[in-house]
């Protein structure tokens, strides 16, 4: 009886581990399903986003595409250089590649008519073009404000919306900062944007051609862009020309 009863209290433990395995099972699959349910939300109220300020801008056609590559393309380059190294880690890439195609949302409260002008800004026109920055990064603040707790891509978009305009001598906006007071993932997204300014049609210029818009970017090294940056771009421009002819607006 004794055995038995040894025997009985055996077989209920076991079936008490087993239920309580599956039950371990089940809640990791559920947390997992929702891991991934919240990152696509994420991302599609992400990529909304992004295309609400492109509505607004129609002549950008796949701009966010093209500078999310871009970003993605020159961060990984620079993963391993020693003075980025110690901030562009996988995670940090994956979250600015993220948060990247938010840098222009600040446009959406830019009226139309400085917006959609088919020739260049006067200099009052060109001062509330120049607000979209702060715009943006005041409405990621806002979108930070009402969620419980920091969202570290949040943290990033608002970082390049506020100034991927600024310039690594200074003289850029909205704040001026230069050199290494701007933060990487603006400093990575300033040559993006402009690389894909120069080779995108507009009403008031034709696209320039890859080679012209390289050298460009080589005459600002060190003045508009970060020396590194410049010399991680030139390491991979093949890499950046496949990157716009992918997602290319039948320009080139």
């Amino acid at each position: 009886a004794v055995v038995l009863a040894r025997v009985r209290n055996q077989l209920e433990v076991k079936r008490a581990r087993d239920v309580l395995r599956n039950q371990n099972v089940l809640l990791e699959a559920e947390v997992s399903r929702r891991m991934v349910e919240n990152d696509l939300t994420q991302l599609v109220t992400i990529r909304a986003l992004a295309h609400l300020a492109e509505t607004r801008d129609p002549e950008t056609g796949n701009h966010i595409l093209r500078t999310q590559a871009y970003v993605r393309l020159l961060a990984t380059r620079l993963q391993h250089h020693p003075r980025f190294s110690a901030v562009l880690d996988d995670r940090y890439i994956e979250l600015l590649a993220r948060s990247a195609p938010l840098h222009d949302i600040g446009k959406v409260g830019i009226p139309d008519h400085i917006l959609q002008k088919p020739g260049r800004l006067t200099p009052d026109e060109w001062a509330i073009m120049m607000t979209h920055s702060r715009l943006g990064a005041e409405a990621i603040e806002l979108a930070e404000q009402d969620i419980e707790q920091p969202l570290p891509f949040l943290a990033l978009a608002k970082e390049i919306a506020r100034w991927h305009h600024e310039r690594w001598e200074g003289g850029g906006y909205p704040d001026g900062l230069k050199g290494d007071d701007i933060p990487v993932s603006a400093r990575l997204m300033a040559l993006a944007d402009v690389f894909d300014a120069l080779i995108t049609q507009r009403v008031y210029k034709p696209a320039m051609p890859f080679s012209d818009a390289c050298e460009l970017i080589v005459a600002g090294r060190g003045a508009h862009f970060d020396p590194d940056i410049v010399d991680a771009f030139l390491a991979g421009f093949d890499d950046f020309v496949a990157i716009a002819r992918r997602y290319h607006d039948d320009q080139h």
